[in-house]
């Protein structure tokens, strides 16, 4: 007992060491990004005072100046960078330089749910439906189902989103009046009641949604059919099916934890996608998610919003990453055991 005592403290120990390590490398990128990033917006032409004194006559360069010194644009960069982080460390990341000089947060939160929840909603789709399509075309090798899989899922693959966009407003919205095309909701919708108010807000999503799960839906499933093929290929498989397993206990227990370890790689790195993604869907689709407000900032170029923005993508990059390190311990035994697992 005293020795199973010591055994326990000393791997928690080495568990809480390598976690703090991994935090202080996630930290170091992370501020490796924010100065990147800080420095090479500021080379792109523009200034967000443009938008208050080009389009105004009776605006000269003295009040370009007063709003770059209202901005603390006047000041050198590195200066900018260093006030900038200094405020980042007791999570202010400032007001937006738009016009109605909100804080960054603030707008962040108004959009974030959105995004969020409409990229959860299809990553979990995608899950659903590829990690069974990929084990099925698997076991399934070179048969009809597996070529006419392969077929619809290069064509998937191939879409660009924007277009497939364009294909489906036009057949489901413009021409039969199914589904609305754009927005979030209705213009009577504080009108409706409860459960109108759900379905209402169901129909605006069901065509980004759609899109959003055929674009992964793609990649996924060929992933874990290519993983699976090469598990089954495994001599531990051929071992268990000698024993007298049956497909679907060979399947289940023994090739679908290894098979998965490449798809959770994909997983871990598609949670920064959950942004990054939205810009070009929100967009078209006319969603008030932070995509579009990413994309506004940046042809205002609102130097704090995009920043806030920046840091939120890198955030989400990296705790992807250390999500992807915690499921790989939870799908192979071996790596959470290992000297290197977390």
């Amino acid at each position: 007992m005293p020795g199973t005592a010591v055994f326990s403290r000393r791997r928690f120990a080495g568990i809480a060491i390598r976690v703090l390590r991994k935090t202080f490398w996630m930290l170091l990128v992370l501020f490796g990004i924010t100065c990147i990033s800080f420095f090479v917006i500021h080379l792109a032409p523009g200034a967000p005072s443009d938008a208050e004194t080009t389009l105004n006559p009776l605006a000269g360069e003295a009040a370009r100046r007063q709003l770059e010194i209202l901005y603390g644009l006047d000041r050198p960069l590195h200066v900018q960078y260093f006030d900038w982080v200094v405020r980042l460390l007791r999570f202010d990341f400032g007001n937006s330089m738009s016009a109605d000089a909100r804080p960054v947060l603030t707008k962040i939160a108004e959009r974030l749910p959105l995004t969020i929840g409409v990229n959860l909603i299809s990553l979990v789709l995608v899950l659903v439906i590829a990690i069974p399509l990929g084990i099925i075309t698997a076991c399934k090798q070179n048969s009809l189902l597996d070529r006419l899989v392969t077929i619809l899922v290069f064509l998937g693959f191939a879409m660009p989103s924007f277009w497939l966009a364009l294909l489906l407003m036009l057949f489901f919205g413009i021409e039969h009046h199914w589904l609305p095309v754009s927005g979030l909701t209705s213009l009577n919708f504080p009108e409706l009641g409860f459960w109108d108010k759900c379905s209402d807000l169901a129909n605006h999503l069901v065509l980004p949604v759609t899109v959003y799960t055929v674009g992964g839906l793609a990649g996924m499933s060929r992933y874990m059919r290519a993983c699976m093929l090469e598990v089954l290929r495994q001599d531990y498989i051929l071992t268990a099916r000698s024993k007298g397993l049956s497909q679907h206990a060979v399947i289940l227990h023994h090739a679908l934890r290894n098979a998965l370890l490449p798809v959770i790689t994909l997983l871990g790195l598609s949670v920064p996608g959950l942004i990054g993604g939205s810009v070009i869907i929100e967009s078209i689709f006319a969603l008030p998610g932070l995509g579009q407000l990413f994309y506004a900032a940046v042809m205002a170029r609102d130097y704090t919003l995009i920043m806030g923005n920046l840091v939120l993508g890198a955030v989400l990059t990296l705790a992807g990453n250390l999500l992807a390190d915690v499921c790989y311990g939870l799908a192979d035994p071996r790596i959470r055991l290992s000297k290197g697992g977390v």
